[in-house]
């Protein structure tokens, strides 16, 4: 396995790869959910490539930049143990160097609801450094996982509007036992929050069985998860979600696919998850 810690060193081991290459982006400190994209890569291309790069641009101020969990050697262990040919563990200077001005900035519905309106400027940096790693990796296809189906579906919209050659290609959400969605911010649980945290999963599956029994009132779902979900005293709701799955406009009748989505802190820790019914 490559590990490329410059632009010129990325270059020269990319060149190197004939074939497709299939591209699993991260911020690292991996769990089964980034491996079980490696593996869907390695099986469906020539190559495999990874990157590990916590994204300052995507990041707000008083969020977790400093703290975010990191654990390099054993990141690079566990990709070594997938069969990846190269990893890509660049600096932030290099991503952003000196006099850097230029960002990706998907506008619309799907970049100004749920995520982005908790977190102001979070999907112009996600799709900038996503867009400059396309530029730079060249991928065949890139792999994304389902618990970020917001971030997914904006940069399918990005590598649509810009013509960019990658197939972008979005793989089920991996879960513990008890349902709760693998997220390098499970790390932050601890005690009695890591058992509050099922409350999530658990408000998803209520808002499935409803859908199943033959309730379609959109309102009356998010009303009995925000119930379940307040039942539980370490939460506190951000928001919770149920719509369209291409659009995120918001639903009154579940007459279509749908996106059912939260975000929750339990304690100081914030966790997403979601769903599809319909």
């Amino acid at each position: 396995m490559k590990v490329a810690r410059t632009l010129t060193e990325l270059k020269d081991y990319r060149r190197a790869m004939v074939g497709s290459v299939g591209f699993v982006p991260t911020m690292g400190y991996l769990h089964e959910g980034h491996l079980s994209l490696a593996r869907v890569a390695r099986a469906e291309n020539d190559h495999v490539a990874a990157s590990i790069f916590v994204n300052p641009t995507q990041f707000g101020p008083r969020e977790d930049l400093s703290t975010y969990p990191r654990d390099l050697d054993r990141d690079l262990a566990m990709l070594e143990a997938e069969r990846t040919d190269l990893v890509f563990v660049p600096r932030a200077e290099d991503i952003y160097p000196v006099g850097f001005v230029t960002f990706v900035d998907v506008t619309g519905p799907l970049s100004q609801r749920l995520e982005a309106e908790s977190r102001p400027g979070h999907f112009r940096g996600v799709t900038t450094v996503v867009n400059k790693l396309f530029n730079l990796v060249e991928p065949s296809r890139a792999y994304f996982g389902q618990k970020d189906a917001q971030q997914a579906l904006v940069v399918q919209r990005m590598a649509a509007d810009l013509n960019v050659n990658v197939q972008v290609v979005v793989m089920p959400t991996i879960r513990e036992p008890d349902g709760l969605a693998m997220s390098s911010r499970n790390n932050y649980l601890k005690g009695d929050e890591r058992r509050a945290a099922n409350v999530l999963y658990r408000s998803l599956m209520r808002a499935r069985e409803l859908y199943l029994s033959g309730e379609r009132d959109a309102e009356g779902v998010r009303r009995e998860m925000r119930r379940l979900i307040e039942s539980e005293p370490l939460s506190q709701i951000d928001y919770v979600s149920i719509a369209d799955a291409d659009d995120l406009s918001e639903l009154e009748s579940l007459n279509r696919r749908a996106l059912v989505s939260l975000a929750v802190r339990i304690g100081k820790t914030r966790l997403i998850d979601n769903i599809m019914i319909g």
